[in-house]
């Protein structure tokens, strides 16, 4: 994965994080992009865990202050 692919995935997960439902866990949110074929079970956790060491999400699953800065970026990119 390159990249440009990566950055695009971390948007969508991030995106994906901020617009789960009440009560919706992060690995319901992270099955729903595998289940897409956005990306595969070992590459979500792997991506989980940088967003996690770049203090986007924290240990409970739920998006920082920085990570919900970043997740609205990334919405109002893809309504464009």
């Amino acid at each position: 994965m390159n990249s440009e692919d990566k950055k695009l995935l971390k948007r969508v997960t991030l995106l994906g994080i901020l617009k789960k439902q009440k009560g919706e866990s992060l690995e319901e949110v992270i099955d729903s992009l595998v289940a897409t074929g956005s990306y595969s079970p070992a590459e979500a956790k792997k991506l989980v865990n940088e967003l996690k060491r770049d203090g986007l999400i924290n240990k409970m699953g739920n998006l920082t202050m920085k990570g919900n800065k970043f997740a609205k970026e990334a919405e109002a990119m893809f309504k464009q």
